[in-house]
C-alpha cells in the first residue's frame, strides 16, 4: 500500500489531539501494511519537537502505530493569509490529503486565501460540516472548492455515517430479499431517526449557540441518514451512482405537508440532573447568548415526494441533556389489514425494524403467539449484534481518506440540497411562528412532540 501525505491544518487543536490523532494510531494499529507521513499546522507557537509530542501523547493507546509515521514538520501560519497559504502549498507533494481540523469560518475563510493557489496534483480537500450557513453560501463554498480541485477530491466529511454503520443498514436492506418488496409507503406507516444525548455543552458554546440541534445533527448527519434510508437501490456502490441515489431522494424532501408549525417543535434545556451531573439552564451556561433562543432539541417531520414514499412522515429529532445517549433508525411498518377472531390483541403496528448505532445493533419486533396462552399475541425481538459501528466512526473517515475514496462523503449538490429542505424550519423559528419550549434537564423533553410515542 504506497504511502498517504496527511497534512492538517489545526494541527495544535481540539479536533486533532480529541479526535484525528488517536484515530489515526487505532487505524493504523489495525492495518500495519499502511504507511503515513504527518505533516501539521496552526496558529500556535509550535516547532517540530512539540508537534512530535503531541502525536506521540496522541497515539499513546496504539504504540505500535508509531511505527508507521513519518512525523514530519509543523508550520507555524495563518491559514486565512494568502501568503502563508501560498508558501503552505508550495510545500506540499502530490496526493496530500489536505484536512481543514477548523471551525467552519475559519476553513471558510482559508479557501478563500487558497483561491490563487495551485494545488498539487491529486490533493484532496477534507471539511468538517457544517458546509456553508445557507444554500446560497453553501453553492458559494462548493464553487471556490470545485475551481481548487475536481468533486472527486473534495471530501465533506460525516463522520455519523461511518463505513460498517452505513454498510450495516445497506447490507440488510439491500441484500435481503424480504425488504425490498415492502421498502415503501405501501407497508410503511412511519419513520424515526433519533440522535439523543445525555452530554450537554461540554464547552462547545462557541460553535453551538450559533448552530442549534437542527443545524448541528438534522441539516447534516440526520438528513443523510434519511437519504441512505430512502434511496432506491443503486447500480453499484461506487461513488457516482451511490450518491446520485442518496442526492435523488433529497431533491424530493420537504417538511410533512409543507406546514412547519404543525411538523416542527423546538426546546431548550432548563436545570436539571443528568445522571450523578447537575446542570445549569442552557442560558446559564458559559458562552451562550440568551438572547439567541438557540434550540437544544429539535424535532422535524419530513416528507419524501416520490412514488416510493409520499405519505411517510420521517421524524427526524435530536437534542442534548436528554437522560441518556440514544441513537436509532426505527422503521414501523403499517399495521396487518386483519387479524383474525380468537386471536386475542389486536397489534398496533404490523411490526417494528430498529438500527441502534454505536454499537451498531439491529432488532426486528414481531407480534408472535405461543406463550401460556396459545392464542394471546405478544412482542418479541430478534436481536443481531452488527459490531462496533459508531465507536470507529473516525478511524473509517481516516481510512476513506487515506484510500481517496469519496464515495461515503456529501457531495456538493447534496450539501445545498439539505440547507433548502430546513429553510422554511429556520425561517419560522426565526419569526416565532413554533414557540420555543423547555424542557429540565435528564428529561425526556416536552410532552406531546411526535416522538413520545417511541
Amino acid at each position: 500500500m504506497p504511502t498517504t501525505t496527511l497534512f492538517i491544518l489545526g494541527a495544535s487543536g481540539d479536533l486533532t489531539s480529541r479526535l484525528l490523532l488517536p484515530s489515526l494510531a487505532a487505524l493504523l494499529s489495525k492495518h500495519p501494511d499502511r504507511q503515513v507521513i504527518l505533516r501539521g499546522a496552526g496558529s500556535d507557537k509550535w516547532d517540530a519537537g512539540v508537534w512530535r509530542d503531541a502525536v506521540k501523547g496522541a497515539f499513546a493507546g496504539a504504540p505500535d502505530a508509531l511505527e508507521l509515521v513519518e512525523i514530519g514538520d509543523y508550520l507555524q501560519a495563518d491559514v486565512t493569509d494568502a501568503d502563508d497559504v501560498a508558501s503552505l502549498v508550495k510545500s506540499l507533494e502530490p496526493s496530500t490529503v489536505l484536512y481543514f481540523a477548523l471551525p467552519p469560518a475559519v476553513t471558510a475563510a482559508a479557501i478563500d486565501a487558497m483561491a490563487r493557489a495551485t494545488l498539487p496534483e491529486g490533493t484532496v480537500l477534507a471539511m468538517e460540516k457544517p458546509f456553508g450557513e445557507d444554500e446560497a453560501s453553501a453553492r458559494e463554498l462548493n464553487q471556490k472548492l470545485l475551481a481548487l480541485v475536481p468533486e472527486q477530491q473534495i471530501f465533506r466529511v460525516d463522520h455519523f455515517l461511518g463505513r460498517s454503520t452505513l454498510l450495516n443498514l445497506l447490507g440488510v436492506r439491500l441484500a435481503n430479499r424480504i425488504w425490498e418488496p415492502v421498502w415503501s409507503a405501501e407497508h410503511v406507516d412511519n419513520v424515526l431517526i433519533r440522535f439523543d444525548e445525555s452530554v450537554a455543552l461540554e464547552g462547545r458554546a462557541r460553535y453551538y449557540d450559533k448552530a442549534g440541534a437542527m443545524i448541528d445533527m438534522i441539516q447534516s448527519h440526520l438528513l443523510q441518514v434519511l437519504a441512505l434510508l430512502a434511496m432506491d437501490p443503486p447500480a453499484t456502490l461506487g461513488e457516482r451512482d451511490l450518491r446520485d441515489a442518496k442526492a435523488a431522494v433529497l431533491r424530493a424532501t420537504h417538511v410533512f405537508g409543507d406546514d412547519v408549525a404543525a411538523s416542527s417543535r423546538r426546546a431548550q434545556y432548563t436545570a436539571g440532573r443528568v445522571g450523578d451531573r447537575d446542570l445549569p439552564s442552557y442560558s446559564d451556561e458559559d458562552g451562550v447568548d440568551a438572547a439567541r433562543q438557540t434550540e437544544t432539541l429539535a424535532e422535524v417531520v419530513f416528507e419524501i415526494a416520490n412514488d416510493r414514499w409520499a405519505g411517510v412522515p420521517f421524524v427526524l429529532r435530536s437534542g442534548k441533556a436528554l437522560p441518556k445517549k440514544w441513537s436509532e433508525i426505527v422503521v414501523t411498518f403499517k399495521p396487518v389489514r386483519h387479524v383474525p377472531p380468537g386471536l386475542d390483541g389486536v397489534p398496533a403496528d404490523g411490526g417494528r425494524l430498529t438500527f441502534s448505532l454505536g454499537p451498531d445493533e439491529m432488532s426486528l419486533r414481531l407480534h408472535v403467539t405461543g406463550g401460556e396462552d396459545p392464542f394471546a399475541l405478544r412482542e418479541e425481538n430478534l436481536l443481531a449484534d452488527l459490531g462496533e459501528g459508531q465507536q470507529r466512526s473516525y478511524e473509517e473517515v481516516l481510512e476513506e481518506l487515506l484510500d481517496g475514496d469519496v464515495a461515503l462523503s456529501v457531495r456538493a449538490d447534496e450539501a445545498e440540497e439539505c440547507w433548502r429542505i430546513i429553510q422554511p424550519v429556520r425561517d419560522a423559528w426565526a419569526s416565532d411562528a413554533v414557540p420555543l419550549e423547555t424542557y429540565a434537564a435528564g428529561s425526556k423533553g416536552p410532552h406531546g412532540w411526535a416522538t413520545s410515542q417511541y
